[in-house]
């Protein structure tokens, strides 16, 4: 049976990680909030890009532009892979991982960009297909970073001729639900023609240049979006995980506390028995 210093040293432990987990909930809670604000300020503009960019896809235009070409299957194709920069945020990174292993088995000649150190550090010890790596991008949210990580992949499908650029990355729907998704960047995935804009559209300066604008500005927003997604994703995540922790914690004081109460008891109930023995001893 451990000793009564042994187990105070115990519940002084547990209690000083509890603080650390609630410490890092109501951080998580902090950045979560400002996560949602950005997200539903970003969504806007990026669903109506995406809508113009897709309606004129099905319109059958004359350009042939890339952007808005169909997926050639026997070309080279990228995954880019988002995951978090830092742990303790529950299954959030191991379900993209396992996703992202699955998908490179399925796809082995893919090659991969990584958004986050958790995700680069697990495939690049399973894979020579890295061709870029994106980290330290969660802790301060920057466009600018979102921008030159678009630019990278537009180069990428317009220079180097993929095709098909898909994203994997976990879906923001709450702070205790996060949905993993591949969806695919590059080329424009056509709109369904019920939801197809009627009007007509009058092209100035030319199709080619409107698509190329409007293709820059929708992978831009597109990848500010998605990291804004995985961001709120792995706040609610993270957030949810320190809770479980942080109950796990005072419960775990609750039992070490009266474990620690019965081995004082014991321990001066058997310094009575020894008093009362002793004193018996002399009075014979």
């Amino acid at each position: 049976m451990a000793n009564l210093r042994d187990i105070k040293n115990r519940i002084k432990s547990v209690k000083s990680t509890k603080q650390i987990t609630n410490a890092m909930k109501m951080v998580a809670s902090s950045k979560l909030r400002k996560a949602q604000i950005n997200i539903l300020n970003a969504r806007p503009y990026a669903d109506y890009v995406n809508e113009i960019l897709r309606t004129l896809k099905y319109k059958n235009i004359q350009s042939q532009h890339p952007l808005l070409d169909d997926p050639r299957e026997k070309a080279k194709k990228a995954i880019v892979v988002v995951t978090a920069d830092k742990g303790l945020c529950g299954s959030f990174n191991t379900n993209i991982i396992r996703k992202a292993t699955e998908y490179i088995n399925s796809h082995p000649d893919t090659d991969i960009i990584c958004f986050g150190k958790k995700g680069r550090d697990y495939l690049k010890k399973r894979s020579d297909n890295i061709i870029r790596e994106y980290t330290d991008l969660f802790n301060e949210m920057n466009f600018d970073v979102s921008k030159e990580a678009s630019e990278f992949l537009l180069d990428l499908f317009l220079k180097e001729n993929y095709g098909k650029i898909e994203v994997l990355y976990n879906e923001f729907k709450s702070a205790i639900q996060q949905n993993v998704v591949v969806k695919q960047l590059l080329p424009v995935i056509p709109i369904e023609s019920e939801d197809v804009s009627k009007m007509d559209f009058l092209y100035e300066p030319d199709e080619d240049t409107i698509i190329e604008e409007l293709g820059r500005k929708y992978v831009h927003v597109d990848i500010w979006r998605i990291m804004l997604e995985s961001s709120a994703a792995e706040q609610g995540a993270r957030m949810t995980a320190m809770d479980s922790a942080t109950i796990n914690a005072a419960e775990m004081i609750e039992h070490l506390t009266l474990n620690y109460n019965r081995v004082r008891q014991s321990a001066i109930t058997t310094e009575i028995i020894e008093i009362a023995s002793g004193a018996e001893a002399i009075n014979l």
